[in-house]
């Protein structure tokens, strides 16, 4: 692969610092990243911004909307189910961290940021051996592998959940929370104007159920089987997700209660007309929810390493502060307690009040004055 030379900079002079943000692959690993970003503008405009993603993966298109320049290497995940397609996943490894270190010579970074995600190792590995310092954003509660070995050399882990010298050195902990889409801190729009946005009636109770970037196939089915519960007086904003977004549209066909979508823009109007959320439990969803105070019901996603979904899920759970209902429950449990609850103040308001004081609401700006100081005193 060769790098594209617009990308790359001419050798480095002046005083401009550079920064590599690295990771992807889920809308919970770009948007924090992007975030990170446009808090390091805000500090100084002046800063060169590079983001190294995963090829064919969401960063590819969402990281140059935000107006960022990208480039991806050939990194795969793991296949648990599947372990001699890891030959190839090894190769791309391999090849992806020779690729970043070539980019790191050509950008000449002060410091590079990773966020988790396929990227975000080989670009921390060829950082460090090529003396470049680097923070680890560690958005879970419970650390994964690479982290866990990339921490050694990491100038600061900043993390979102207490008590992670469980994985990490103390020293070099900071709890800044994982950083959110500005728009939602921002967003001052009024219950009723959002559900205008979405042509909703005013009244009646509303679920926000969020199936993924892709698609959570456990809540798009479980949902599509039991559509019949739903009653006319509570109504729907169901983002499908692109694998499921046709078979669910047929699926729902008229019910005029049900408003179906393979990807909401507008999240923040989304979490706005809602009372109840169903999710799956990534960090930056409950991240969200945080800062924007919902109650939900979390369906954490068998299929992620160390089963890291679940243990963030607990930690909102052991805090009165959301619903867990494991992935082979859900089939029978998720509608009849969704709908129960979404038609119950005295479940959903002391929910919302337990997970807003998990909210931090300046994490991007946290996470970028270690940036700062970091490349300051280098």
């Amino acid at each position: 692969m060769s790098i594209p030379i617009e990308l790359i900079e001419e050798p480095k002079s002046g005083k401009r610092k550079r920064v590599i943000v690295s990771g992807g692959g889920t809308g919970g690993h770009i948007y924090p990243a992007i975030s990170i970003a446009n808090a390091l503008n805000k500090v100084d405009p002046s800063i060169k911004i590079l983001f190294v993603g995963a090829e064919g993966r969401m960063e590819m298109e969402k990281v140059p909307a935000a107006g960022y320049k990208i480039i991806g290497l050939p990194v795969r995940g793991f296949d648990r189910k599947n372990m001699f397609r890891n030959i190839s996943v090894l190769y791309r490894l391999i090849r992806s961290i020779f690729i970043a270190r070539g980019i790191i010579r050509r950008f000449h970074p002060d410091i590079a940021i990773g966020v988790g995600g396929y990227a975000s190792a080989p670009v921390l590995l060829a950082a460090s051996t090529k003396g470049v310092p680097y923070i680890i954003q560690e958005q879970n509660s419970y650390a994964g592998v690479a982290n866990k070995l990339l921490a050694r050399n990491a100038k600061k882990i900043c993390v979102a959940y207490e008590g992670m010298e469980r994985f990490f050195p103390k020293k070099k902990i900071v709890v800044t929370g994982n950083p959110v889409r500005q728009e939602l801190v921002d967003c001052h729009l009024t219950h009723r104007q959002s559900l205008s946005f979405f042509d909703l009636e005013q009244g009646k109770q509303t679920l926000l159920i969020l199936g993924g970037s892709l698609g959570a196939r456990t809540i798009n089915e479980t949902v599509a089987a039991n559509l019949d519960m739903i009653p006319s007086h509570i109504q729907v904003i169901w983002q499908t997700g692109k694998n499921y977004f046709e078979q669910v549209t047929q699926k729902v066909g008229n019910k005029n209660n049900v408003k179906v979508f393979e990807f909401i823009q507008r999240m923040d109007l989304a979490y706005a007309a809602a009372d109840l959320v169903i999710s799956r439990a990534g960090a930056g969803t409950i991240s969200e929810l945080s800062t924007v105070g919902k109650p939900c019901i979390l369906i954490p996603s068998p299929n992620v390493s160390e089963d890291h979904q679940t243990k963030n899920a607990m930690t909102l759970v052991e805090k009165e502060a959301a619903i867990m209902i494991r992935d082979n429950e859900a089939a029978e449990k998720l509608m009849p307690m969704a709908i129960s609850m979404v038609q119950n103040p005295e479940i959903l308001e002391p929910l919302a009040d337990h997970v807003r004081l998990l909210g931090k609401f300046h994490s991007a700006e946290s996470i970028a004055k270690i940036v700062m100081d970091i490349m300051n005193r280098k």
